[in-house]
């Protein structure tokens, strides 16, 4: 079984009452700038299949003929994905912060600690991205779901100032199980396989 320091963390200060309702109505027009530097970054890096703006493919050959993993790769990649769960929290409502470029104390992405590339194994990399697809295949049932609830609380919110905690809940834990799913196939910081179910 998966335990939680060998998964990738998120951590998320998800606000409910006193929220800005103009903002949360406006809220798909308020990310487009940021939405445009992500994408920005995505565009130029390649993981091999389509774009994410992670590095991958260097990792799985510094790993797999060194048995290492570079201290600035994994720093670029645990930027990238903290940068990505900002705006995303932002995109879903979870809170009112507009995402910054820099990290922010109420959001944040903690990656276990992989020891330079000693911790993990060489060979698995080959492989992570077909142990994934179930995983992945689960995710898109979560995220409609997600989407369906943060549609429901986009009218709330926008209507009352106030975010309905019990999609707070389950969309939290989306973004959670996606974290962990990039964190294991993705950016490969755990050999681990992440947990099916969501954290809540």
């Amino acid at each position: 079984m998966a335990t939680q320091e060998n998964q990738v963390q998120t951590i998320v200060n998800v606000q409910l009452t006193g929220r800005n309702k103009a903002t949360a109505f406006f809220r798909w027009i308020l990310i487009a700038p940021v939405g445009i530097l992500l994408y920005a970054f995505s565009s130029l890096v390649h993981t091999g299949t389509y774009a994410t703006g992670l590095i991958v493919v260097p990792v799985v050959l510094t790993l797999l003929f060194r048995g290492v993993y570079p201290s600035y790769v994994l720093t670029f990649n645990h930027a990238l994905l903290e940068f990505n769960t900002r705006l995303t929290v932002y995109a879903l409502l979870l809170n009112d912060d507009y995402p910054s470029i820099e990290a922010n104390p109420n959001v944040a992405v903690l990656l276990p600690d992989v020891e330079g590339g000693a911790k993990l194994s060489r060979g698995l990399p080959l492989i992570k991205w077909l142990f994934a697809i179930p995983l992945y295949i689960v995710g898109m049932f979560y995220s409609i779901i997600a989407l369906v609830l943060t549609a429901y609380a986009w009218i709330v919110t926008s209507a009352t100032g106030t975010y309905p905690e019990s999609a707070a809940k389950f969309v939290l834990g989306t973004l959670e199980y996606w974290n962990r799913v990039v964190g294991y196939a993705l950016i490969m910081v755990s050999d681990e396989y992440p947990p099916f179910t969501l954290s809540f």
